[in-house]
């Protein structure tokens, strides 16, 4: 199967971003969820269905458990991942702009090569931050058949991942790993004999556990004026999507992260072919731009997402020339 290369104009250094305001063409999510058929897949779901205002059915977003419930009925139904919980707290992701991520970089890998994604556990993939959710993994490998490592500085997130890994006997094309050094991104991780395809990594956003709190509160407050509420609801959860610190912030921030996540990749240049990390903030951008020059990065590319009125973002780079991307692809096949 052949595919376009990724909707971004190219130059010889970086890509600009393109303007796209919908998902990406292959992700399954596509306009409005269709709750019938989910609540065929995981029946639980039909006790957290709510009515809007218009009539429509749909779940409480502002409810941690009805998230949760959405996103199990989702992997089950679409992914065929039968067994997947979180325990409270831990960060439960809206699924659909995780799939884009992963469907933009299977399009980088595509234009890297002949046209066409590579599929299968010969494309190795490394997940920073995999959290206990073990989205990303989950949804590559049943998407493309791709073969991920998950790493987390936290232990507790990584025997939810586990378990999870292990319920759907995914052992083979899923392995998880702790990164014992917080201050670190890719070493202890990354070992020497080893080579992937990607990396990829949904950052803190936030610098400070005050902006954090701050933040999910207007969200829950946004979530108050246009969510739909189920008569007799209890307070407002303190997450409705959920976190744990190290998933929301760090010193220093997103910036900070991505900086750190630059500096480290310069030592790892000739064993990853793509690196890659969604980029939450637009002001980002340009810092992170000069930081890949002078890094010495030789192809940049800027991939922009949409998921409703979100706008996001990923970038990717290379340290590997076209014809190192070559011999790289050559010896993969």
């Amino acid at each position: 199967m052949t595919t376009p290369p990724p909707r971004t104009a190219r130059s010889a250094a970086v890509a600009q971003p393109a303007a796209r305001q919908a998902l990406h063409p292959r992700n399954r999510h596509q306009g409005h969820y269709d709750f019938a058929r989910l609540v065929k897949a995981s029946p639980a779901l039909s006790t957290h269905l709510v009515t809007t205002p218009r009539g429509d059915t749909s779940i409480d977003f502002g409810n941690p458990a009805s998230v949760r419930a959405l996103n199990r009925a989702i992997l089950h139904g679409d992914y065929g991942i039968a067994h997947w919980d979180l325990p409270d707290g831990a960060l439960c992701p809206p699924i659909p702009g995780r799939a884009d991520y992963l469907h933009g970089l299977a399009d980088l890998l595509a234009a890297s090569g002949d046209g066409a994604i590579p599929r299968g556990l010969s494309i190795r993939v490394l997940d920073v931050g995999v959290g206990a959710n073990c989205i990303y993994p989950l949804l590559g490998h049943a998407e493309y058949g791709w073969r991920f490592v998950g790493s987390d500085i936290e232990e507790t997130s990584l025997q939810v991942a586990a378990a999870i890994v292990q319920a759907n006997r995914l052992d083979k094309a899923i392995t998880l790993r702790q990164q014992p050094q917080r201050s670190r991104i890719f070493r202890d991780v990354l070992r020497g004999h080893e080579r992937f395809d990607l990396t990829l990594c949904n950052p803190p956003f936030h610098a400070s556990a005050g902006e954090a709190a701050g933040a999910n509160q207007r969200k829950v407050r946004q979530l108050g004026k246009t969510a739909p509420r189920p008569p007799a609801r209890a307070a407002a959860p303190a997450l409705n999507f959920g976190g744990h610190a190290h998933e929301l912030w760090c010193p220093g921030g997103e910036a900070e992260f991505l900086r750190r996540m630059v500096r480290e990749s310069t030592e790892f240049g000739h064993q990853v072919l793509w690196f890659s990390s969604l980029v939450a903030r637009a002001e980002h951008l340009s810092g992170l731009r000069r930081q890949l020059r002078q890094a010495g990065a030789v192809d940049v590319r800027e991939v922009a997402m949409a998921q409703g009125s979100k706008q996001s973002r990923f970038v990717a780079w290379t340290f590997l020339d076209a014809p190192e991307r070559e011999a790289w692809r050559t010896m993969r096949a």
